[in-house]
């Protein structure tokens, strides 16, 4: 590396990601750095598809070395993006840079709708991403992406028979309701449910992803406890309405998460139905189920709001005929895309300060 090399490397050591407190060079953010001539090119790594910090960023850069180093040089900076990772050498799923949780405490608060959703617009943004069904008894993410009737094919790998997920808009699914007949129920104890849910997970060829949503069902069950335990989870995201009710039963939800023996890092909380906008009034808003309760209780948690979805009647509409809201604009899928790229930040920023998360022993 030449003196020239050198000092531009100081100079962009000297440029912090807000996010991250620390700097580019540290982060391992400036890659394949060149210096030919009067020209200076490299790669800027950002850790977040869709990052709404890119252009203060490259801004930054750009400054840094025309203002310490030399302003007559030519400086091209090319954007892509590497998603960080909180898993360390886990043999479970090593292709999948991060497991999230996404759960709440009641049903009919809108988790799958929003599970479904964020999904959706990761991928979108051009994350690679998967999307488990985790709700056994009734698992609806396949009525949502129009998938009721279709089944995942099985290959086989050094011995092993794995599920193929299903492709739907960008996103990899897998769900039981791919395995059983759309109008059978599924009529079985807790240690059934926990073992359809580690084949479920570990038993599906999901390749590489940079976030594999697990959209678990209400409540702190069975299935919340064989998924801590059957994999190490990079944080929960909580779903809640602003409800009194709903909101008492998200805080022990995200309690259950918050257990010394459990110990997954809580990345947010999204307030769903936080207020209804009328099609012919889309300026107006009323709040039917009460206001500020996910951000209240997101204040009192010490987690950040990640967004707040208003109750439209597109939502329902095309979850019913599967095409998630996101997909068309409007309302919806304005706050759908800030919930994804929110959530993207906060994974960075928990991979950037937190140790990686452990697998939850069993106990006899």
């Amino acid at each position: 590396m030449n003196n020239l090399e050198e000092r531009i490397l100081q100079a962009l050591g000297t440029v912090q990601d807000p996010d991250l407190k620390q700097d580019l060079v540290t982060l391992g953010m400036i890659q394949e750095l060149q210096v030919k001539g009067n020209g200076v090119n490299f790669v800027l790594a950002l850790t977040t598809p869709a990052c709404p910090l890119k252009e203060v960023l490259k801004k930054a850069c750009f400054d840094a070395i025309h203002t310490q180093v030399n302003s007559s040089l030519s400086v091209e900076i090319r954007l892509t993006t590497q998603v960080t990772s909180s898993r360390d050498n886990t043999p479970v799923l090593p292709k999948v840079k991060n497991i999230i949780a996404i759960a709440s405490g009641k049903g009919g608060v809108g988790k799958s709708t929003i599970a479904t959703n964020v999904a959706v617009a990761l991928a979108q943004h051009g994350a690679q991403v998967g999307l488990l069904d985790a709700d056994i008894y009734g698992p609806s993410i396949p009525t949502m992406l129009n998938c009721e009737h279709a089944q995942p094919q099985v290959v086989e790998d050094d011995g092993k028979k794995y599920f193929v997920p299903l492709e739907r808009h960008g996103i990899r699914l897998q769900s039981i309701g791919l395995l059983t007949p759309p109008d059978d129920a599924t009529v079985w104890r807790g240690p059934m449910a926990s073992k359809a849910l580690r084949q479920l997970l570990i038993d599906t060829a999901w390749g590489t992803l940079d976030y594999l949503l697990i959209d678990l069902p209400p409540g702190t069950s069975d299935i919340h406890l064989t998924l801590v335990q059957a994999a190490p989870i990079t944080g929960a995201v909580i779903i809640t309405t602003p409800q009194k009710v709903a909101l008492a039963d998200a805080r022990k939800g995200l309690a259950m998460f918050r257990k010394q023996q459990i110990n997954v890092p809580v990345l947010g909380i999204v307030e769903n139905m936080a207020y209804f906008t009328p099609t012919e009034l889309p300026h107006s808003k009323y709040y039917i189920f009460g206001q500020g309760g996910g951000e209240a209780l997101a204040i009192q948690q010490h987690v950040p709001l990640l967004g707040q979805v208003p109750l439209v009647q597109r939502i329902c509409k095309q979850s019913d005929i599967g095409q998630p809201s996101v997909l068309q604009a409007g309302l919806a899928a304005t706050a759908f895309n800030q919930i994804a790229t929110t959530l993207a930040q906060q994974v960075a920023i928990r991979n950037a300060q937190l140790a990686p998360t452990k697998r939850v022993l069993r106990t006899k």
